[in-house]
Parts: C-alpha cells; structure tokens; sequence
C-alpha cells in the first residue's frame, strides 16, 4: 500500500490534515499520517502479477488489506508480506493464518534481513520510502527482480523517460535492467491520491555487463560530480583518453552527464577502466 511515513500530517499525495486532530477517528488519523492509499481496481493488481510473473519466494512491502498478496498467492508465490501499521498487520494475519502460501510480519521491510534464498519483491510501496526500498533491493545478493508500484514521475525518472537517466540507475545498469510497465491511475486508490502511479520493473541480469563494480561506480559517480558543466569536463580530471572513449561511445563532448545513455556509461569504461 502507498503510505508516507513523513513526520507530521504533510503527504505529496494528500493535503494537509485539517484542525490538527489528523481525521475523526484512529482509522482516519492513521490513514492521513501514513498516507494510506490502497490499491482497489482488480485489473491493476492483474497487471501487477503479470508483470512480476511471481514464482518462489516473493517479498511484499506494504501488504495493507492484502489485495495484493493473496493475487500474488493465488498465481503460485510463497508471500511474505510486511507491514507497519499494527491494525493492519493483524487483521491481515487473522484472515491468512490458515493459508500455506501467506506469512504476514508486523515491521518496517526497511529494516529486514533479507532472505538468503532467490526471492522477488513485489508490492504497491510507500511512496515516501520508494528511494530507500529500491536502494534495499539493490543490496539484497539474492534478489532476482523488483516490481513495484510507484509514483509516475519517479517511475519514469529511472527509465529514463524523460531523456535523462539518473545516477541510481546507471551506477546499478551493468547488474539491474530498469524497465516502465503500465500506468496505473490515481482512481485506482482509496483514497484517491494527487498523482499517477506505474509499474517499475527492475531485474537482475543473468550475467553483468561489466566485471569490476567498483571501478565502474567510481568512474559513474566522477562524471555525475559535476565538475565543468559536461561528462567530458568531469572525467577528464582523473582518465586519459576521454575523448577516445567518448567517441567510441558516441557520447559529444559537450553531453550533459544526465543524457549519457547507461549503455553508453558501459562502453566508456570498457575504454577507460577495463
């Protein structure tokens, strides 16, 4: 479920809680604080599990009033759902006891351990946090893929479908493939949010693209240091032969380091690294 774990009332989702009290019962008030918006339209919880195609272990984040999870169990995962808000954490654990396919854990998935065994994460996650469950995700060594429900904008941000691709992305390219699935409308929730949500699919190469991670985030994090304005200005303070390996890429030399597709990012350190 979409939630804001921001401090106070304020949410990028909703506005501002009126009169201080938050809502006119503990239900309303735990609504506007977490910014709870759950996911209620079937056929967008069937483009989640297509898009996932869930099998084995699979990790959800935020499981809210469970729509989800039992959609991802009925299509053969095993579900382990998290979830922060006690009264929902319990009323979805009363409901699942008796299904073999649903563990229901009461917590922050921030903060879990992750499983040692493949797993996939698949949920409709917080928006205020999304930053902090992908970065999770990347660390995990045996994700196998990411598919989640996030802001549009954020969404698109990490495709690149605004033509610029951000550091996230590229310093993750070589390992994680970064795809945009399907918008999902804001009528899709209760409540109703501000904005759009989509489908970002991210997945764990087969095999990297690059043999040498620390060398090629270095290179990737100089160039997004933004010294001089250009990819070329900023890599030209520590590599010879930028502007060999820019041509080889088909970077110009002027390219703002934002428009350097993560492909391109590859080939240059291929050149300047491998």
């Amino acid at each position: 479920m979409a939630q804001n774990f921001a401090h106070g009332n304020y949410s990028h989702t909703q506005k501002k809680a009126r009169n201080g009290g938050g809502g006119r019962t503990p239900k309303d008030r735990a609504r506007r604080t977490l910014s709870q918006n759950f996911l209620v339209d079937s056929h967008a919880v069937e483009l989640m599990v297509k898009a996932a195609a869930p099998d084995g272990l699979v990790l959800e984040p935020g499981s809210g009033q469970g729509v989800l999870t039992f959609a991802l169990a009925e299509a053969g995962a095993r579900v382990i759902g998290y979830e922060i808000d006690p009264l929902l954490a319990g009323k979805l654990a009363a409901r699942t006891r008796d299904h073999p396919g649903i563990d229901v854990v009461r917590g922050d998935f921030t903060t879990a351990r992750a499983p040692r065994e493949p797993f996939a994460v698949v949920g409709n996650i917080p928006y205020s946090v999304t930053s902090k469950i992908v970065d999770w995700c990347l660390r995990a060594p045996g994700l196998t893929s990411a598919t989640m429900l996030t802001q549009r904008e954020y969404a698109r941000k990490r495709t690149g479908d605004y033509g610029r691709w951000s550091l996230v992305t590229v310093e993750s390219w070589p390992w994680f493939s970064w795809r945009l699935g399907d918008t999902i409308g804001r009528e899709s929730f209760r409540p109703v949010p501000a904005v759009d949500s989509a489908i970002l699919r991210v997945h764990r190469r087969p095999a990297p693209l690059v043999h040498g991670r620390r060398s090629y985030q270095e290179l990737v994090e100089l160039g997004f240091g933004g010294v001089g304005g250009s990819v070329r200005a900023s890599l030209k303070t520590r590599y010879p032969g930028v502007d060999a390996a820019l041509e080889a890429a088909g970077v110009a030399r002027d390219t703002v380091v934002g428009h350097v597709h993560p492909d391109q990012w590859v080939t240059l350190w291929r050149r300047l690294c491998g």
